[in-house]
This record gives structure tokens, sequence and C-alpha cells, in this order.
């Protein structure tokens, strides 16, 4: 029989349940006994869900509290010193002090660590902690995470298929403090891998899913090897397990031969990514090798097409038969949202089209069952799959002929005059001191702003009444940043709910959820729109707001849009259209309210790109063709601005080094950066390139509850002017401020401003 299997279930449950369960702890309104209770009955939950739904492999150790990479971390023994843990189990206080940083000495935690760096997981919109490595580490198995959750899950009768984050992706994933290669650290490391298998022997696990996904990178033969290694040591220490290897995220291309090499049971291909795969697959693996096929996509949310994925199943069943064959999500569903019944508010049609975690493993059973039973078993959940292909397939709403010839024929040039040219124009207009202040775009959205646009939402209170309101707390954000001295002022983006949803909603061609949030990282979760059909700007979005914020002020108001590659990204994308004709079509939206701020006085726009380098391809020779479309559509979208308009742009936690010529070729006037964490860091490759515009480096981790102190700003500044001229450095925060508190945020902004005034004085000294 063909297995019914899942890769990974959304940690956050219905209705963010995790979020709810980890804000109440962080916040003291919960203890800890509460929180670890909440989190058990959500895995119970998730387990029992899947079970329901006809899963016979179901994932455990795929739950964290706030990320998998860290608790992976934590249960190596890989803490850097100072955090609290002096043996054994990781506490609670320093799993978050690593991963939100210290906000006293609870525990011993040094009260000024701060948090591990944070990045993107592959090419997708989650964030990991990036674990930090001695150079003579040692590692220790601190608890044995997979064998509790396995035996967790046969507590409530559920037998489960432990997950863990393999061995050598782990060590990719991390840094050494000293720069060197963590591959180094392999023969130290394996030994805790071996004693965790040898546990879940103990325990009974019958399959242990080693997750892989470095095989979808571009590898050399040293990490070929390095992998090759690996897994014979593992399959050694515990030949009663079944291992599946599980890749994701792209094909396994040249490092296949690796991959079907190995001792392990089974391997996962993930056949919406990596289709190509698959005939090298059927020709190469040996006979007794597991098959897990990713035919449903776990990175989108549209409907698989039940026939077209069972054709592909029965191609495999037919050369190898069903006996050693798993049908699966082409990753784990933690990318995708829970539950598309919870929304009762979607367009009917749009609804129709789409599928959500559990829909989707309903699809996995479902074709898992037409595998064993036939076409006929499964016949009323295939003739819908057809009717929902055909009907949006069909539908007149899809397309905008007039949108798709605009497109079409939009040539990018790019800014009428180069950046040299126009630093004059903005020098003279603008008449800004060195080292300029501001702020990313957004500040905090309290409990009180966020129930003004719910009660505008359900109509308590009346459009009049909400503007007002606004314009309230956007008068006031604008006399307090004059009054702690802040150079260029942003309007707080009150109105806002999300970067990308507030810019989709006033777009053609978006649909919008309730309920479908996606884990980002920890408690932070987002609801990403979808794009369903062609994309136009039917009228001005940003212009009332920061047109009324500069009539306050003298000092010049940032215009803040979200860029059209972040829009792309941060959104499930059709997939009828290739992405960068999506793309183009958003460019061109932006591009009109780029126009309109300028003529309404704007001096300043910030077109923010965080998700730039997310887009990038995971291999190299696929990477050209993105960053050309890429950097084209950022062009196109800028380019409405006259010389005397100065272009920001944003990026945050994303590594700069491989494509720092393309950020380059952006040519915004200035652009800000994530930095604090990493210590300027990432500055390296922007002064080695010797990059031409401005850069603001952030030197205040917006996502830790920390108060940095004026002095340890100024350190960071000073690191800074080592690689950059002082005449082209900003001084700003990480990102936006919108998830902190103001508690935090003016202090933290008051010191940022002490500090470039000190810059300032140290410069009129020189």
């Amino acid at each position: 029989m063909a297995i019914a299997s899942n890769l990974g279930f959304p940690r956050i449950g219905d209705r963010r349940a995790l979020k709810t369960a980890l804000e109440a702890f962080w916040s003291g309104r919960a203890g800890e006994g509460e929180l670890i209770a909440a989190a058990a009955r959500l895995r119970a939950e998730h387990w029992n869900r899947q079970r329901r739904l006809g899963i016979s492999h179901i994932p455990s150790g795929d739950f964290a509290l706030y990320d998998h990479v860290l608790e992976t971390a934590c249960m190596l023994g890989a803490i850097p010193p100072g955090y609290g843990w002096t043996g054994g189990p990781v506490p609670l206080a320093t799993l978050f002090a690593l991963a939100r940083g210290a906000r006293g000495t609870e525990a011993g935690i040094a009260p000024t660590l701060p948090a591990l760096e944070m990045t993107k997981w592959f090419d997708t919109n989650y964030h990991y902690l990036v674990p930090m490595l001695a150079p003579d580490q040692r590692f220790v198995l601190t608890e044995n995470r997979p064998r509790a959750a396995f035996e967790e899950a046969l507590a409530h009768g559920v037998r489960t298929r432990p997950v863990l984050l393999g061995p050598v992706t782990f060590l990719k994933l991390a840094k050494r403090e000293d720069g060197g290669d963590t591959l180094a650290l392999l023969d130290a490391l394996l030994p805790v891998y071996a004693e965790i298998l040898t546990g879940l022997a103990e325990a009974g696990a019958h399959w242990v899913q080693i997750d892989e996904p470095c095989f979808a990178l571009d590898l050399t033969e040293a990490e070929r090897s390095a992998l090759s290694r690996a897994h014979a040591a593992l399959a050694a220490a515990a030949p009663r397990l079944s291992i599946l290897l599980a890749s994701y995220f792209g094909p396994l291309a040249d490092n296949l031969p690796t991959a079907l090499a190995l001792p392990v049971a089974g391997l996962h291909l993930d056949l919406a990514r990596g289709a190509a795969d698959l005939d090298a697959v059927l020709e190469g693996a040996r006979a007794d090798l597991w098959l897990s096929l990713g035919v449903v996509d776990g990175r989108n949310v549209w409907r698989t097409d039940l026939r077209a994925a069972l054709a592909t199943l029965r191609r495999v069943a037919d050369r190898r038969g069903t006996r050693r064959l798993m049908v699966a999500p082409s990753c784990s569903l933690l990318h995708v949202p829970m539950d598309l019944e919870a929304e009762d508010a979607l367009d009917p049609e749009v609804k129709s089209w789409l599928a959500f975690a559990v829909q989707k493993l309903a699809e996995v059973a479902t074709l898992a069952r037409a595998l064993d039973e036939g076409e006929g078993a499964v016949a009323s959940a295939l003739k819908a799959s057809d009717a929902a292909v055909a009907g949006r397939r069909g539908s007149a709403r899809v397309h905008d002929p007039a949108v798709a010839a605009r497109a079409a024929a939009a040539d990018p040039p790019g800014r009428s005059a180069p950046y040299r040219d126009r630093r004059i124009v903005q020098r003279r207009t603008l008449a800004l001191p060195p080292f300029p202040t501001t702020t990313i775009g957004s500040f905090p959205q309290t409990e009180a702003v966020r129930r003004l646009r719910a009660d505008r939402e359900a109509g308590r209170i009346d459009d009049d009444a909400y503007t007002e309101a606004m314009k309230r707390l956007i008068a006031e954000a604008i006399a307090w940043q004059e009054e702690i001295g802040l150079d260029v002022l942003v309007h707080g983006e009150f109105e806002r709910n999300d970067m990308v949803k507030y810019f989709g909603e006033r777009l053609s061609g978006f649909a919008f959820t309730k309920h479908g949030w996606v884990q980002s990282y920890g408690s932070r979760c987002v609801a990403p729109p979808i794009i369903w059909g062609d994309v136009a700007r039917p009228a001005p979005i940003t212009v009332a707001w920061t047109a009324y914020a500069q009539s306050l002020t003298t000092k010049p108001v940032k215009g803040m849009l979200t860029g059209p590659v972040t829009m792309l990204q941060w959104s499930f994308v059709r997939d009828d259209l290739p992405r960068e004709t999506v793309c183009r079509q958003i460019a061109l939206a932006i591009r009109d309210e780029v126009d309109d701020l300028q003529r309404a006085g704007i001096r300043m726009v910030q077109i923010d790109e965080p998700a730039f380098r997310e887009g990038l391809p995971l291999r190299r020779a696929d990477r050209r063709r993105y960053l050309d479309w890429a950097v084209a559509c950022f062009r196109l979208a800028a380019g409405a601005a006259r010389d005397e308009t100065q272009i920001h742009t944003h990026m945050c936690y994303s590594e700069f080094n491989d494509i720092i010529a393309e950020i380059a070729a952006l040519d915004a006037d200035v652009i800000s950066i994530e930095t604090a964490r990493s210590r300027m860091e990432l500055l390296d490759a922007f002064a080695s390139f010797a990059y031409p515009n401005e850069i603001g480096p952030g030197v205040y981790d917006i996502h830790s509850p920390r108060v940095p102190a004026a002095e340890e700003m100024v350190r960071l500044l000073r690191i800074a002017r080592r690689r950059i001229p002082a005449d082209r450095l900003w001084v700003n925060p990480d990102c936006g401020l919108k998830t902190r508190r103001w508690e935090e945020v003016r202090p933290a902004l008051a010191n940022m401003v002490t500090a470039a005034r000190t810059l300032r004085a140290e410069l009129a000294t020189e």
C-alpha cells in the first residue's frame, strides 16, 4: 500500500494559539507551566487532526516554541556562554534569551546579551536563529527532544515519525565565532546525533525523518563527502531505524548521486520545485529504496490538480509498484495557513481554487487511496478537483487586457540622472546634517491603534471619526520626532495592518484571509495576500496620510511604500503566469504611487525591499535571470522619481555579499540594512565592493525588547565609519518599530539621536 505521509505541520494552531500562549508568558500574564501545557495541547490536537485526515506517517518533533533551528542548537548544547545554561535541559529563560535578547539577570543571564542573529530559512519568509559555535565546540545531548515528542504522541495513541534537522544542514546554517568552517565540527557532532537515534530506537520508533534541505543548494565535493560520511555513521548507529532523508525547496540535480548512494531507507523528493529529478531517480534508485513523492505543493495555496498528480504517481507506480511509495506534500506545511474552512468571507470563486494545510493533507490521503483502490474510490474528489482547475483556468476575472498590455510595453529605464548628479540636487534641497537620523517607517501598533482599525472595519466608528483619530496619532508622532531631534521623519503607518496587506487591499487582483496566518518567527505571524489575478492600482494609496504629515513639519517626511519584489515574495502568487510578469504589474502600480507622492510635495520616498534576496534561487545557475528581472522591476517602480526626489530602500536579515552588484544596480539613493545583531558584519560586502550610494546600517535591533545605550550605538557607528565614508552614512534602526512598545522605542531612538550627535562632534574635530 502507498503511505499517506506528512513532513511537518503548522505550529501556530487555529487562531494563532501558540502566539497567544507565548505572548502571555513573555508579558508575565502566564507562567511557565501554562505555556508548556498550551504547547502540549497544540501538539496533541495536531497529531489527532492529521490522523483523522488519513495521514499514516505523522511527524513529531516538528513543533517548536520559537524556532526549530534554535531548539536543535539547544538540544545539542550549542549555547554561547552567558545565557544561563550550565548543563542538562535548557531552561526556557535561556531559550528565549537566545531568541529575543536578555532583559535581566534571571537565571544567571547577563542583562546586556543580544539575541542570536536571525536570517531567512532558505528562500522562504520563515526566519531562523543562526547557531553560534565555538572553534572547539563541545556538543552534548541536553535532552532527547525527538524521543520526548515521540513518547508524548504515543501516550495519545499516535505513532509518529520523528523529525530531526540533519547534522550537515545544521552546521551549514550555523556560524563559527572565528569565521571558520563549521563542517570541521562534524566529527564532534555526529556522536550526539547517534545518541538521539539510539534513544528513538529504544523508544520504539520505526521511521525517522532527517531533513537535509542543503541538498537543494550548490554543494562542494567536501560537503557531499560530509553528507555521505554523516549518514553512513547515523545508519550504523541505529540499524533498526528506517531513515527517510528529506530534501525540499528545489531539485537535488548534481547532488542526486550522493543522495541515492546514502544508506537510508527512503528519499523524499520535492516534485513541486524539483520535478526534474524524477526520471533520474527512477533510473538510479535501488529497488528497495522508499520514495516519498512531494506532489502537493507545500509552499503555495492553490488546490492540487489531483488528476495530474495522480498521473505522476502512477508513472512511478508502474515502474516500481506502490509497496515502497509515500505520497506527501513537497515540504513541511509550516509555510501555508492552517485551514481554509475558517475563511467564511473569501470570494466563493477564489476560495474554490485554494487549499490550506488541512486541505492539502486531505489531497495527500486522496491520492494515496487512489493509488491503492483506483480512481473510482475517490471519484467525487477527482470531479471536484477537475471543476476547480477548469473554473480557475476559464475565469474571465483573472485577466485584465489593459494591465497585461501596459506591463508588456513598459520599459524600465531607471532614473533620469546618475546618483552622483542626483546627490548634488538632493543635498541642496534637503540640507541634512552629517549622519542624518531617521527610522525605517512604522511606529508601535498599540492595542489602541489596532482597536481603532477594528472599530472602523466593524462599523463602530465612521470614516470621519477614524480619519480624525489617525490624524491625531500622526500629529503626535511628528511632534515627538521633532522633539527628540530626528532629521527625517515618518508618519508612523498607524493606518496599516501589514506592509504587504495594506497595499494589496488597495490593488486589484489580490484576495485576503481572516485567519490565513503563517509563522514568520517566534510569535510573529503574517497573513500573506493571495494574488489571483492581474494587478493594478485603481487610486492613490498613501498620498493623503503622507501629505498630511508633511504639512505639520518643515523637516522631510518619507513616503513609505512596499516594493514590488517584496509584494510578490510575501504573497501567495498565482502560478498561471511567470513570477516576473506578476512583479512587473506590481511595479507599475508602485510607480504610479511614487509619482503621486512627489507631485504632492514629498521629497523622499522609501520603497522597501526586505525580500529582495529572499527571492534568489537557491542554485547559482538560476540566479541571473531572477536578479535581472527583480532589479528591472525595482527600477521600474522608482523610475518615476525626479532627480530631487530621494529614493530610499530597506533590506533586512539577509546576506548580501554575493548580490552586492545587483543591490547597487537598484540605484536607490539610500539603502538601510540590518546590521545590529551581526555587529556591522554585513557592511563588509558594501565596503569591499565600494558601494557608491548612501547607506544606513541599523544600530538598534528592533527584534529584541532591549533598549541599547547610546554608547553601544556609537561603537557600532565607529565600526561603520571604518567601512563607509562619513558623508554617505545614515543612522537608523534595523527595521520598522511596529512590533515594539513605546516604552522601548522612545528611549532607544533618543539614544540613537545622541549617538549620531556624538559622531558629528567627532567628525567636526577631525
